[in-house]
């Protein structure tokens, strides 16, 4: 791979990591710049949202990029197509709003829930025909350079939110919760329609798939997610969130849920209980103690006994030599990033010291 000069050895990796397996040290994910990078690349990660009528200028700047960037241990070079967390409210009717860091979803009016069971996909819809076409175009100019990353399609509850607005959306779950129900398995139903139609464009110039958390999954693989859930109790997320997810799940072939703040902790034992469900990726949130911390370990620990993939991401390098010293490697996936390509390197070779079983 063009940008991934140590790429069958990081495969290599990756699929032994899937299974559960050890290679030779712990999988980590490691960004740099590049000894030499020139710095002229413009790219962030909503430039492409940014300049979507634009998308040779885009893929230009992301290659630039590409060649000033390090990407060390299992990092991948991704060009994620990021049209903002849970892009098929645009499609649905949602005005897209894109800012210099952001993407802005806007209801088209104050809809009901009967009003949101009316919706369909529509194959003309702008922002579906520019998701299918950035995707094709990033895919085919990728290939053998690098990875091309699924829109985040993001959660049904996220795009219901969008549509419905969160606090209405609550209320809605005690007032009318079949009517919730309803609209879940419609937004279910375009969600897997959405995804399957990406899948099949990316991995056509490619092999397997990525998205956003930049992690190759060797088949048709994906995150899954309910940052909703967070203000819901278990019983609630049994009830409605619960057979969305799975069926997402038993829809890929490797998947990772994105359990995003300490909010959602209590849902952590009835994902653990998914058989199909591959691995947990955890973030802390704003205000809280990082990946790093030794706060977390205990529920490190837990996942890890459950057998499931163990996600730490942005995680500040001087903690990784803590992290793997008291946990298993197997079945961790580490990422950090460094000040210099050498500084990098470096890490990979203690990383590979701090290695344990």
């Amino acid at each position: 791979m063009l940008y991934k000069e140590d790429w069958d050895k990081a495969r290599e990796r990756m699929l032994a990591w899937w299974q559960g397996e050890l290679l030779d040290r712990a999988v980590i994910q490691i960004t740099a710049p590049r000894d030499g990078a020139s710095g002229n690349s413009r790219w962030d990660s909503f430039f492409l949202a940014r300049h979507h009528e634009e998308p040779e200028l885009a893929i230009e700047e992301w290659e630039k990029f590409c060649r000033d960037t390090f990407f060390g241990g299992e990092m991948i070079p991704n060009l994620w197509i990021n049209l903002g967390p849970g892009i098929p409210a645009a499609y649905l009717g949602c005005r897209l709003q894109v800012s210099s860091d952001t993407v802005w979803f806007k209801p088209p009016g104050d809809l009901s829930l009967q009003d949101i069971l009316k919706l369909r996909l529509d194959e003309n819809e702008k922002w579906w025909k520019t998701t299918r076409k950035l995707t094709a175009l990033a895919a085919e100019s990728g290939k053998g350079k690098y990875f091309t990353g699924l829109t985040d399609l993001n959660s049904v509850f996220n795009i219901l939110c969008h549509l419905r607005g969160t606090q209405h959306l609550l209320y809605d779950l005690v007032d009318s919760p079949e009517e919730v129900k309803q609209a879940s398995e419609l937004i279910n139903s375009i969600w897997l329609t959405c995804y399957n139609e990406l899948a099949d464009i990316s991995m056509r110039y490619q092999e397997g798939s990525a998205f956003w958390m930049n992690i190759w999954c060797p088949g048709r693989g994906c995150d899954v997610q309910c940052d909703f859930s967070a203000m819901i109790s278990p019983e609630m997320f049994e009830e409605f969130v619960l057979w969305h997810l799975i069926q997402k799940i038993r829809n890929t072939d490797q998947s990772i849920y994105h359990l995003d703040g300490p909010g959602q902790i209590p849902h952590l034992d009835i994902l653990l209980e998914i058989p199909e469900l591959d691995g947990i990726q955890w973030v802390p949130g704003a205000g809280n103690p990082p990946t790093g911390s030794p706060e977390w370990f205990p529920m490190y620990r837990r996942i890890q006994e459950k057998g499931k993939l163990l996600i730490l991401q942005g995680m500040a390098k001087e903690d990784v030599e803590g992290v793997l010293g008291n946990l298993s490697s197997r079945g961790l996936l580490i990422e950090t990033n460094c000040d210099s390509e050498s500084e990098a390197r470096e890490l990979l070779a203690k990383v590979a010291k701090w290695t344990r079983d």
